[in-house]
Order: structure tokens, then sequence, then C-alpha cells
């Protein structure tokens, strides 16, 4: 019963998150704390967001990003490797993004904690007119929930997570994000992916459309 009240609760403040929440990038896309698949997953996502300036190597002009993705697993660990277009309002301003990720599990639930939680690190650049990059690390918590009589799942979960950014070379500081999502397993090969990203990191939203093996 506490996993299931937790899990709901996520479930409510991811939906308040997308109803409120303005999109913008370097991506709002997050992880959930489980591995989807037993020897790799391949897909594709696409992210929204209105550009908010202030945020130094995170704020920037509206944009719409595509990207493919790949993860592979290794014992405790997943890593992986992205990268797609940012294209802007302005075409002159279109960049290219390239980043890998790793997560691994450090928190199983018990009957006093109903969540399990992953490690999610990595790193990204932005290359267009001039080089933006972003170290981001977050701590995913959730918990998996199995639709009665289905084969359906899913995993709602919040991400808090920080980022450290420069532009051009330089330090530029520290933010802290919030992202909130859900994984959906349809079928034995296929999960949809949604995510919502708010704070002073990647604000927006990201779906997602993954094959598993």
């Amino acid at each position: 019963m506490r996993h299931r009240i937790a899990a709901i609760t996520v479930s409510l403040a991811m939906s308040a998150a997308a109803s409120s929440a303005a999109a913008q990038i370097f991506t709002p896309s997050f992880n959930a704390p489980y591995r989807a698949f037993a020897q790799h997953e391949f897909g594709g996502t696409i992210s929204f967001r209105s550009g908010r300036p202030g945020l130094g190597a995170l704020g920037g002009a509206d944009a719409t990003v595509l990207e493919g993705q790949y993860r592979f697993g290794y014992k405790t660990f997943d890593v992986g490797g992205r990268g797609g277009l940012l294209l802007r309002d302005d075409p002159g301003k279109n960049s290219v993004i390239i980043g890998v990720e790793a997560r691994t599990r450090v928190i199983t639930h018990t009957e006093q904690f109903p969540l399990d939680g992953a490690v999610i690190f990595g790193a990204g650049l932005d290359i267009g007119g001039g080089t933006r990059f972003i170290a981001p690390i977050g701590l995913s918590l959730g918990r998996r929930l199995t639709l009665e009589d289905s084969n359906i799942s899913i995993i709602p979960y919040v991400q808090p997570t920080g980022y450290l950014v420069s532009s051009s070379g330089g330090i530029t500081g520290f933010e802290i994000g919030v992202g909130f999502g859900a994984d959906f397993r349809l079928s034995s090969l296929f999960d949809a992916r949604i995510s919502v990203g708010v704070g002073h990191g990647p604000e927006g939203v990201s779906i997602s459309a993954v094959w598993v093996r």
C-alpha cells in the first residue's frame, strides 16, 4: 500500500508539472530508476522548449530537439549515447547536440522506504555558433506498477538533478532542476516514455519511443 501511495503521489506531481511547465532545453529527457532491457535498447526522442534568458548556458531561444539514442548494460551499470539536432526558430542558429549518460541502481525499496533509486550522470555538448557543455548528476526515485490482468507496466518517477554548465570553455555556474517522468512498458519490445523538466535545469517536455531487447 505504501509504495502505491508514493507512486500515485509522484504521478500527480508529474501531471501538475506538465500542465504548468514552459518548454526549455538541454534536454528535458530524464530516466527511470530501472533498466528496461536485457541486452540493449534504441529509439528516438522529441523535446520542446521555450527559451528562458538568465540561465547562462541553459538559457536560449525557442527550440525543438530531435535525438536518436542507444543504450547497453554492463553489470549494475547501463550506459548510453545520444545525439541529434537542436532546431531554433532562427534556422541560422541551429546546432548539433551529442552526449553520453549512465545509470546505476543504488536504492532498493523496503517496507520503510517504498521507492527504488538510481544515480544518473552524464555529459553533453551543444555544438553551434558557440560550444556549450553540460554535466548533469541526479537521483531518480520511482517504483514499477503493473496493471492488474495486464502485461502493461508503468514506472512513475522523480529525478532531482544538478547541472554544471559552461559556455565557450568558461564555467558559468551550477543549476538545480527537477524532472518528472513515466515509462510505459506497452509490450515486451516497446516502451513509450514522457518526461517534464522544471526549475533552473532544462525545463520542458520530452517524448520518447524506445525498442528494447
